[in-house]
């Protein structure tokens, strides 16, 4: 990676929420962007939701118009892995699965120059455990944007067992120059956010599944009693119950901590295809209890 933010050509692998949000934070700091993707159709939506959030900052206020072509002129995308050849840092933004993202990680790691670094965006899995789906281990380390990454401040750093103290120091550089929070944190399940953000979500969906109150009446209790921005139902809806779903099974299946067990109600919500606001149906977004 180079000392210039500038001069950095970023690589994502994943055009979705996640891989488009990175995009746009890098190529807004500078950096020339590649991102791959399995097919035409995956990237043609990827492109539609980096244009969608740069108009969206054009509408509030945050983003000056004619910045947005400037921005989509540094984005490049294809479907070879090939093309990240060049790229000084690599991140991996696909599905929370360790199967998908250690099949990810081996291809960018068959794909990139030695001294590139990789990272992966995971929000849960074990950085140590993906690490060994990458030759020298020592260049990666988990880097976490959260949800939407272009206005989220905050990014977890997560050095694996082998990490070398080098390549956080220079993930730690490229986040701030980027414009954002690094943090550095330890390898756990959940990590440092996750870890406390899981069991509250969790606890939400195991209160309204109970009755406690309706989804709407949680979500106002929480926002005023507490003076969260958004409910935790609203929450879930817009993270999206299945990524949710994931992480939480993960945490669990590592720590066996009835905190991070998948309430009934979400499993029963995302096996109806109820996932959130991008299917336009889930805890919020459309009744639940008839």
């Amino acid at each position: 990676m180079t000392d210039s933010v500038s001069s950095t050509y970023v690589g994502i692998l994943g055009y979705g929420t996640m891989g488009a949000g990175i995009a746009q934070v890098a190529a807004a700091a500078g950096c020339g962007v590649f991102v791959v993707d399995v097919g035409e159709e995956a990237l043609v939506r990827g492109a539609g939701l980096l244009s969608q959030s740069l108009h969206k900052a054009v509408a509030h206020g945050k983003l000056a118009d004619d910045a947005v072509e400037t921005i989509l002129g540094r984005v490049e995308s294809g479907t070879d892995p090939r093309a990240l050849g060049h790229c000084h840092l690599v991140i991996e933004a696909v599905t929370e699965l360790y199967d998908v993202k250690a099949a990810a990680l081996k291809e960018i790691s068959r794909c990139v120059d030695g001294e590139a670094i990789i990272a992966t965006n995971t929000s849960s899995l074990s950085v140590t455990a993906l690490a060994a789906n990458v030759s020298n281990p020592g260049r990666f380390a988990g880097l976490h944007f959260f949800n939407p990454a272009p206005v989220m401040r905050l990014v977890e750093i997560i050095p694996g067992i082998d990490t070398a103290a080098g390549t956080v120091g220079r993930l730690r550089a490229w986040a701030a120059e980027v414009g954002k929070e690094p943090v550095v944190v330890k390898d756990q399940p959940g990590f440092l956010v996750n870890a406390v953000l899981m069991p509250y979500l969790n606890q939400a969906v195991r209160e309204l599944d109970a009755g406690l109150a309706s989804a709407e009446d949680i979500d106002i209790a929480v926002r005023l009693g507490l003076g969260y921005p958004k409910g935790p139902l609203e929450l879930l809806d817009l993270i999206g119950l299945d990524t949710h779903l994931y992480a939480t099974t993960s945490a669990y299946e590592e720590t066996a901590d009835a905190r991070f067990a998948a309430p009934p109600m979400l499993r029963r919500l995302v096996a109806a295809g109820r996932l959130g606001k991008k299917v336009g149906s889930g805890l919020r977004t459309e009744k639940v209890h008839e």
